[in-house]
């Protein structure tokens, strides 16, 4: 699959579909940056009318992992990724609708350059932030990627 914004939004379709049921979507990608957003709405609320907190980590983790693997992809090898730690700053209600990006692409490309230099698996960190639409931060969430060379 090339990495683009209508390949990401039809992988969560087939892939993750409890995302994209609850609107999470692709905006933008390049090497350095990815925006998702998701729109506070009654199948991903909570029970204080906001967005659910877990709605908010599926959006989050899809602009850094959206970038993870457009790295993968340059890369051309086969390499492995999970999530292997996360954290959570919530700072006021998400309504409305909810932008996070993710600005960290570097840090993909120089984690992923390095184990397939070193063969050695590799964590690194990635912020995204989410903003709502008058540009006020609602939460912050980042998140350990692990990445490994599969051999064979």
């Amino acid at each position: 699959m090339k990495i683009s914004v209508s390949s990401l939004n039809k992988f969560l379709f087939f892939k993750l579909p409890s995302a994209f049921i609850c609107g999470v979507r692709v905006k933008q990608i390049d090497e350095n940056k990815c925006v998702a957003t998701v729109k506070h709405r009654w199948i991903n609320q909570n029970p204080f009318n906001s967005m659910y907190f877990a709605v908010q980590a599926m959006a989050a983790e899809l602009s850094t992992g959206a970038l993870v693997m457009l790295e993968i992809q340059k890369s051309g090898k086969n390499i492995s990724m999970l999530v292997a730690n996360n954290k959570s700053n919530f700072s006021k209600k998400a309504t409305g609708r909810i932008t996070f990006t993710c600005n960290d692409g570097a840090l993909a490309a120089q984690a992923i350059q390095k184990a397939v230099n070193t063969k050695e698996g590799q964590t690194f960190w990635m912020k995204s932030i989410g903003t709502n639409e008058k540009g006020e931060q609602v939460s912050e969430m980042d998140f350990e990627w692990s990445v490994r060379v599969k051999m064979g």
